[in-house]
């Protein structure tokens, strides 16, 4: 084998191990963004759930609010707040905890049945 043709090789292989690097690194961005998107989804679900469900104790039509009311905005706000933080905490670790694994995307396969088409006999 001539000095060309082993380093052509050896590039190759290079090359290959390059784009299979890269696409790990791709594979775990995505999964990243996919689950932390799932994380925001599920926090704001559930502030949507609770001022849907319990909203009318802070929430009147009246331009003022009772002290009760208002004591009751605090505590939804307050909890809103916390929520909020522990889910945007838990969306950042997600790239600590990711950074221990090898992450493939599998990505979506679509398999197309083909049919043979017959010619016609002539008559």
């Amino acid at each position: 084998m001539n000095e060309n043709t082993a380093k052509m090789i050896r590039d190759h292989a290079d090359y290959k191990k390059q784009r299979e690097d890269k696409y790990k690194l791709d594979s775990r961005e995505r999964l990243s963004k996919v689950l932390k998107k799932k994380i925001e989804t599920t926090m704001i679900g559930a502030l949507s759930s609770i001022e849907e469900h319990f909203g009318f104790l802070w929430k009147d039509d009246s331009e003022e609010l009772t002290p009760e009311r208002q004591e009751m905005k605090r505590l939804f706000t307050l909890v809103r707040s916390e929520i909020l933080d522990k889910g945007n905490t838990q969306a950042r670790n997600i790239d600590a905890e990711l950074s221990q694994y090898d992450v493939h995307w599998n990505r979506y396969t679509l398999t197309l049945p083909v049919k043979q088409v017959l010619g016609k006999k002539e008559q």
